[in-house]
């Protein structure tokens, strides 16, 4: 399809470039008014953008584009149940955390006052 619109765009472009380089411009100003010379481009104009325009369109014959639908679920699957099964418990060890709070104290700075300050305690 592909080979089809390449020639035939070709064809349309070497019939134009011929058409183009056959006609002599001093013999066709003196025998053309310029209302003809006007209407023979528009018609040579809307010529090639049918050509154009038939050459991209796509094929009448061409398939329907297919319908595409969800697959049916997959069918269900059994599976054998099995005993329960128990570990024993793991003893814990234990573990030390360290506990730490801040404190949040004031203290008097000479010259400016009292100032709020904090610390990390820990215990």
């Amino acid at each position: 399809m592909k080979v089809f619109r390449f020639v035939s765009g070709t064809a349309a472009a070497v019939a134009l470039v011929a058409g183009l380089a056959a006609a002599e411009p001093a013999a066709a100003r003196d025998r053309l008014s310029p209302g003809a010379a006007v209407a023979i481009g528009a018609l040579g104009g809307l010529a090639v953008g049918a050509a154009v325009g038939a050459a991209v369109a796509p094929p009448v014959y061409a398939a329907p584009v297919p319908v595409y639908r969800a697959p049916p679920p997959p069918p269900p699957v059994y599976v054998e149940e099995r005993a329960p099964v128990y570990y024993e418990r793991p003893v814990r060890e234990r573990v030390y955390v360290e506990h730490c709070e801040t404190e949040r104290y004031r203290e008097w700075v000479p010259g400016w006052g009292w100032e709020h300050r904090s610390r990390r305690v820990c215990r």
